[in-house]
């Protein structure tokens, strides 16, 4: 039988209403409800069916049949180890995940609440440590959950963070509102392929000349990567920093289209060590080899930097590109397309013969701002996404007592 802890707590912040309240107590996830495994093989679900089918890695996928009807919240128990749902309702479940029903003196809410914020970095420490890639039950029936004395205090920390959630949500869709609506204004300033003149065309130059329909080497130069061998990775001082593909996609899953800070640093004797020539400012960086090709991602750079050797950039020609006409070109560039290879990979000649089509200077430049003007409000709008998740993380720290405490 799972025994009760009985360790008073109290959380740095209280709402006003319960300051003089009781402290709270820590008990374990074994004595506040029953913890069941799913029933099914993640095999066997299916892209469409009547019954969403929970499993520890995938969404969206479903099953004819059911094994649970009921108030829920799911652990995954290997991939992606304590990351929680909730749910509520007939649905199926992986053999590999814990679904927990059947509540007793909790606020379901609440407990969603809680072990959102705390089971996850906890039980990974606890694989981590013991060399496993799964949760034992013992490990989340034994977990201990800090428990305010009376459920209005549950329920009203629940709303509060629920509230916020919402607001976090709300504040992701307008980030993704924003991105698709750039993709769209995109896809009509650029003509389609095989096309010399775009949908959407600014008014003063609807006069002006087609497109030139030429190759990728007559407007950029196609820079290389180089190797960055372990030994001189991890580095956060040095002159010049040294981008890989990770940092590349971290800062456009960021919301961010120009690199102002990395991972990694070189100094100038390493440079000359490794025989590397600079990246210069205002070159679009982007994965040459691998999945991360599929990905599409781009990225501008803002000062002399190298990459590695999985990435490469194309730089505008002086006279014929600008460098963010070629950013915002390059972004429409499925390079997927060019690759070879049983690992996809696409080498500099291959970059310098893919087809581009791009008008005179003055209108590249127009182009450019007026895109550049969304990449703004992206930017903007997704710092203010980060902000909202670091002040719900800074508030949770403070609404609960801590994991260790309890």
């Amino acid at each position: 039988m799972v025994k009760e802890v009985k360790k008073a707590l109290v959380p740095k912040l209280r709402f006003p209403e319960f300051r003089e309240k009781q402290d709270w107590t820590a008990m374990s996830i074994g004595r506040l409800c029953r913890i069941r495994t799913g029933k099914k093989d993640a095999n066997e679900g299916a892209a469409d069916g009547v019954y969403p089918f929970f499993t520890c890695a995938e969404d969206h996928i479903y099953s004819n049949s059911y094994s649970f009807d009921a108030e829920a919240i799911l652990v995954a128990g290997n991939a992606n180890v304590g990351q929680t749902r909730y749910y509520e309702g007939k649905f199926e479940a992986y053999q590999r995940t814990y679904v927990l029903t059947d509540f007793a003196d909790i606020h379901v809410p609440y407990l969603y609440t809680f072990l959102s914020a705390n089971l996850r970095p906890a039980l990974l420490a606890q694989v981590q440590t013991s060399a496993m890639s799964y949760i034992r039950l013992p490990m989340l029936e034994e977990f201990p959950v800090a428990v305010p004395p009376s459920f209005d205090e549950q329920q009203k920390i629940a709303d509060c963070l629920s509230s916020l959630d919402e607001l976090i949500a709300a504040q992701g869709r307008k980030v993704e509102a924003l991105k698709t609506y750039k993709r769209g204004l995109m896809q009509q300033l650029f003509p389609r392929e095989g096309e010399t003149l775009p949908r959407l065309r600014f008014p003063e130059f609807r006069d002006a000349p087609e497109w030139t329909l030429g190759k990728a080497s007559d407007i950029v130069e196609v820079l290389q990567g180089y190797g960055f061998p372990d030994r001189l990775q991890g580095s956060k001082e040095g002159e010049f920093p040294f981008y890989k593909v990770s940092d590349i996609s971290a800062y456009v899953d960021a919301g961010r289209s120009h690199l102002d800070g990395a991972n990694n640093h070189i100094s100038r004797e390493v440079l000359m060590q490794l025989r590397a020539k600079l990246i210069p400012p205002g070159t679009t960086v982007f994965a040459k080899i691998g999945e991360a090709i599929r990905s599409n991602k781009r990225a501008i750079t803002t000062r002399d930097c190298l990459v590695d050797n999985n990435a490469a950039g194309v730089k505008a020609i002086d006279g014929k590109a600008h460098d963010l006409f070629v950013y915002h070109l390059w972004c429409l560039v499925p390079l997927i397309e060019y690759a070879g290879g049983v690992v996809p990979a696409v080498n500099k000649s291959a970059i310098e013969q893919i087809t581009v089509c791009y008008p005179e200077l003055d209108e590249q430049q127009r182009i450019a701002d007026f895109l550049c003007s969304y990449d703004l409000r992206i930017t903007a709008e997704s710092d203010a996404f980060e902000v909202l998740k670091t002040h719900k993380r800074g508030l949770m720290q403070q609404l609960f007592p801590s994991v260790e405490e309890a």
